[in-house]
């Protein structure tokens, strides 16, 4: 894992974005990433947001794999998020 990346344990199911939302420290700076209902929903199988978030701790070191990645290649939207998908 590249040591200037880190995530902090500390996801949550955001209604707003209907998405499970997590931190991670970019070189000290906060960037938000998330994965969405549909592709919660579709990797777990499950059907209600305490199963996407079991299934997104059941997966962490993965799921932030993929986060940082996708970090490492710029592929933030305009509000600064990255979306896993």
């Amino acid at each position: 894992m590249n040591q200037a990346i880190q995530f902090p344990d500390r996801e949550e199911w955001d209604e707003q974005h209907q998405a499970i939302c997590f931190p991670a420290l970019v070189n000290g700076f906060q960037v938000m990433c998330g994965i969405s209902r549909e592709i919660i929903a579709s990797r777990s199988g499950g059907d209600n947001k305490e199963l996407w978030l079991e299934f997104f701790r059941m997966n962490r070191w993965d799921l932030e794999e993929e986060a940082e990645a996708l970090i490492a290649a710029g592929e933030d939207d305009d509000q600064g998020w990255v979306w896993l998908s």
